[in-house]
């Protein structure tokens, strides 16, 4: 274990402030890009911003060098602090847009949130201001789906302790009780049977009558999808029964989730990294730099290192001025190189998934989509794994066909019978499409859909074929059956 410790500690010693830097960019995606820029920007007063002008006024600096007394010189020269090269003004400036200029920012995100949407309603509500204070507890503890799952017992008991607030548990059912009837139907429900009775209890129409006798009575019949029992118990004809199960599965199991996003629970606007067009049927790939700032370095303080180096008879003063003009100059230079460096990485990566994987980008078909993994791509790009990972992680590019995490393209392969590699995603595909067409009222098991696989070629294992069904969020055989 020790001698673990120190190889690693070696390996990390050999990083420089300036690859550690990369690397750190390389991390984020583009939005949070512009906010780490800002920061920059901030704490270095040697960068600016492209369109910045600021005036540099080298004469007053040479008016107050002539009273300057002697120190002395013989572990200091100006010199040590000013390359012979003269510092250029790094520009970062990537052409790399497309012609017309046109982007599209696909937003993902939502206006109001859904607890906000509940607090909007709770101020109509006709509640005095204790109720109102231990509804808004409530609603607090009712999670994205719309649900409250924590029993009245336990607020009950937060309350006394937290808020030292003696509330029987009768005061919260009744407050439970103006929450349920707030918008959407089904809010605030403790489990999935009070959730879809409450959205049954809103429909005044005798025909559902008999879902509501489904849910409340024979819950537990209908989740296990035995129909014939239901049928049996209340008499019902096979149609009959059809349209009360067809009621209840039109209901809404996460009336929350209406007014969350699906793509991105935490209400955040996703930024494409990578803009991919289709011109000419030719792929034209840029970086979306739309909202990152060119930078610079300031030519104030360029001079100002200039001027003071020249200067023969130098304060101590003076010296941890240009120690400090000189830090935050090489300072400026690395951030400037790295933002850099990160940009061509970016691009080199995406290439060369977009290489990989041409036929796919050009059609979005999914199932051209090749088997790929990172280690393809960094023997392809010369890059290192983890860099690959690090390009690939919380970046997305937008497509003609779509948005997409870097993520979504890298896969295993299984070999065919007849040696052809196939990405696993291709074999879920065709497993969604069997299920997909399949006769609900006869299911198709595991079993019978690793037949078919076999058939096509792909020799998989049950179990391997039930991993894949998990993986894409289908319930078993018998959970599917419909009437």
């Amino acid at each position: 274990m020790e001698q673990k410790l120190t190889l690693q500690q070696k390996l990390l010693q050999k990083l420089s402030p300036q690859q550690i830097q990369v690397i750190k960019l390389l991390e984020i995606p583009t939005m949070q890009l512009e906010q780490r820029i800002k920061k920059e920007l901030e704490e270095n007063p040697v960068l600016e911003l492209e369109s910045d002008n600021p005036s540099s006024d080298v004469d007053q600096m040479d008016d107050g060098q002539d009273n300057n007394t002697d120190v002395d010189n013989e572990e200091f020269s100006m010199d040590d602090y000013y390359e012979d090269e003269e510092i250029p003004t790094y520009k970062l400036n990537v052409n790399n847009y497309s012609k017309d200029d046109k982007y599209i920012d696909v937003p993902f995100s939502v206006g109001t949130s859904f607890h906000e949407f509940l607090h909007e309603q709770l101020g109509l509500a006709d509640l005095d201001d204790e109720e109102q204070q231990l509804a808004e507890y409530i609603i607090g503890n009712i999670d994205d789906d719309g649900y409250l799952r924590r029993d009245l017992t336990a607020i009950s008991d937060d309350l006394a302790f937290n808020m030292n607030l003696d509330v029987p548990e009768e005061k919260l059912e009744k407050i439970l009780l103006v929450i349920q009837d707030f918008d959407p139907p089904g809010i605030a429900a403790r489990d999935l049977r009070e959730c879809l009775l409450l959205q049954l209890e809103r429909k005044e129409n005798k025909d559902f009558q008999l879902p509501k006798t489904i849910v409340k009575d024979y819950f537990q019949e209908f989740t296990k999808k035995h129909y014939d029992k239901i049928r049996a118990k209340l008499e019902l004809t096979d149609e009959e029964l059809k349209k009360g199960i067809d009621e209840v599965l039109k209901l809404n199991p996460k009336p929350g989730s209406s007014y969350s996003n699906p793509l991105n629970k935490s209400n955040q606007h996703i930024v494409p990294d990578f803009i991919l067009e289709l011109v000419d049927g030719e792929l034209s790939l840029s970086l979306n730099q739309r909202n990152v700032p060119e930078l610079k370095i300031n030519d104030t303080y360029t001079e100002m290192l200039k001027t003071m180096s020249q200067n023969q008879k130098a304060q101590k003063t003076d010296k941890e001025a240009v120690t400090f003009v000189k830090q935050k100059l090489d300072s400026a230079k690395w951030f400037i190189d790295a933002i850099h460096q990160r940009q061509t990485t970016l691009l080199l990566t995406m290439s060369e998934i977009i290489s990989f994987q041409k036929e796919y980008f050009q059609e979005g078909d999914e199932t051209k989509l090749r088997p790929m993994i990172l280690k393809d791509i960094a023997e392809r790009t010369g890059l290192d794994i983890s860099t690959i990972s690090r390009v690939s992680n919380s970046k997305y590019i937008q497509t003609h066909f779509g948005i997409y995490p870097l993520k979504y393209f890298f896969s295993e392969g299984l070999a065919k019978d007849d040696g052809e590699e196939v990405s696993t995603r291709e074999i879920k595909k065709i497993l969604q499409e069997c299920i997909e067409g399949e006769d609900k009222r006869k299911p198709l098991t595991d079993e019978k859909l690793a037949k078919i696989l076999k058939e096509k070629s792909y020799n998989i294992a049950r179990r391997t074929v039930a991993k894949y069904r998990e993986q894409l969020g289908v319930p078993v055989a018998r959970l599917r059956k419909e009437l």
